[in-house]
């Protein structure tokens, strides 16, 4: 997709606009505050949004937010061929027609056999969906855009569809979004990687535990690959972005200071998103000094810092085996990951 087009209603134009600025996503995104009554009018008055350069045009709702890259890539291949595709599952529980009164007796029983649940991108012709709304100006009972077409005299194929493909429409779906999303648990993980250039004149500090060594790591701050690792690796848990984001190196706030003070900072960021840090794992790779007799202070600081326990802290160390830069000697490494949990329910611990 080149680009994307967002309806809103009129007065939330505003804040939308400011949610994109403050999240922005890597593809086109514009917000067109033209949100008719209905979801016929919605689309209606976004197409007239949509370039006319652009060949196909996905109708998607937005109260679906687990769209899959591998549905939209079935979609638009298979749109280049048919003109009209959507999404659909086949039913497959038992359908009865019932009696409107109350309580709801059942008349009949309705095959299923041919019946499907159609879900969204709906994906056709430009063309097509230009001419199937003109047709349908007069009027705003089209249950989709799908129907609308294929009153058009288009055909419509469906390709299969996904059931993470859901639609958030009762209390309940929040809880299968929570699930397909992996939030159920609570629990996510993050993974960090930082690498600095051994140099004279500097003090090895690693873990936020100064070493005795006749080098030290030249960076911004004190250049601590640990922490710097498990910085990014808890502010990739919560889905933060990284750590030249938060603490960048032309920011003069973080020159030569202590990477302890960058982990408290992305401590308050996690708690802030509804986390507790749960549990650290990091490897340093260096082929110089001997890293065992300072582990057991490293994982001490670091516990300190975040408030847990040192056995929610593990930090192992190894050589490179003499090869490239790390194993010349020439720089030190460190692969991190973090596992945060959500908090329970009222945000305490």
């Amino acid at each position: 997709m080149e680009s994307a087009t967002v309806v809103v209603a009129p007065d939330s134009a505003e804040a939308y606009q400011a949610y994109l600025e403050a999240h922005p996503v890597p593809k086109a995104v514009q917000i067109a505050p033209v949100g008719g009554e209905t979801r016929q009018q919605s689309v209606r008055n976004g197409l007239a949004w949509v370039p006319e350069s652009a060949a196909y045009v996905a109708v998607h709702d937005g109260a679906r937010p687990l769209v899959s890259h591998a549905l939209l890539d079935r979609l638009f291949e298979a749109v280049r061929i048919h003109g009209a595709v959507v999404p659909a599952l086949p039913v497959t529980d038992a359908l009865k027609r019932v009696h409107p009164d109350s309580p709801p007796q059942v008349l009949e029983s309705v095959p299923r056999e041919s019946l499907y649940r159609v879900q969204t991108p709906q994906v056709f012709r430009q063309e097509w969906l230009r001419d199937a709304h003109q047709r349908a100006a007069a009027r705003n009972d089209a249950p989709d855009d799908a129907e609308l077409v294929r009153q058009a005299g288009y055909p419509v194929v469906i390709v299969p569809g996904e059931a993470s493909n859901l639609k958030l429409t009762t209390p309940d779906d929040l809880a299968l979004l929570r699930f397909y999303s992996g939030e159920a648990s609570g629990v996510r993980v993050g993974i960090g990687y930082d690498i600095h250039t051994l140099v004279e004149g500097r003090t090895l500090v690693l873990g936020g535990v100064p070493i005795p060594f006749e080098k030290g790591l030249l960076g911004h701050s004190d250049a601590d690959v640990v922490l710097h690792a498990l910085c990014d690796a808890l502010l990739g848990a919560v889905g933060l972005g990284d750590i030249g984001q938060h603490f960048p190196n032309t920011d003069p706030r973080w020159k030569d200071c202590s990477s302890l003070t960058l982990l408290r900072e992305v401590k308050q960021q996690v708690e802030a998103a509804g986390y507790r840090v749960a549990n650290l794992d990091a490897t340093v790779i260096a082929e110089a000094p001997k890293l065992a007799p300072h582990i057991p202070v490293m994982r001490s600081q670091i516990a300190q810092c975040l408030e847990i326990l040192p056995t929610q802290v593990s930090i192992k160390a190894t050589t490179n085996e003499r090869m490239d830069s790390m194993g010349r000697g020439e720089s030190i490494a460190c692969f991190a990951i973090a596992t945060v949990q959500k908090y329970a329910s009222g945000g305490s611990l």
